[in-house]
């Protein structure tokens, strides 16, 4: 299993956009194969930074992914929202794997 973090760099002014493709991504990711953690939009701290964060099994279970997303209506009018809105000032990608595990318990 692959974790992908997605890092936002967004324009502090049009944060409700971000959230609003969030929402979206909230819909189309899970339906398209892959398993949300969730979209995380800034609260405390930094005004420009987002993530979002999703669990894949492989990177070839990505590709995959990626084409039924990007093939999927909502992900369309999602992306075209972003490009349109202009609120991801920069956008990065990184899969990790877990290295912890097993975890113990806390008692």
């Amino acid at each position: 299993m692959l974790t992908c973090i997605i890092r936002y760099q967004i324009d502090p002014t049009k944060r409700e956009a971000f959230e609003t493709y969030a929402r979206n991504w909230g819909q189309a990711i899970p339906r398209n194969g892959a398993d949300l953690i969730g979209y995380f939009a800034p609260h405390e701290g930094s005004t420009t930074l987002a993530y979002g964060i999703y669990n894949i099994p492989s990177l070839a279970a990505y590709e995959s992914y990626r084409a039924k997303l990007a093939a999927d209506p909502l992900g369309q009018e999602n992306y075209d929202f972003a490009q349109r809105e202009k609120f991801i000032l920069r956008e990065d990608r990184t899969f990790l794997r877990l290295a912890s595990a097993p975890h113990g318990s806390a008692t």
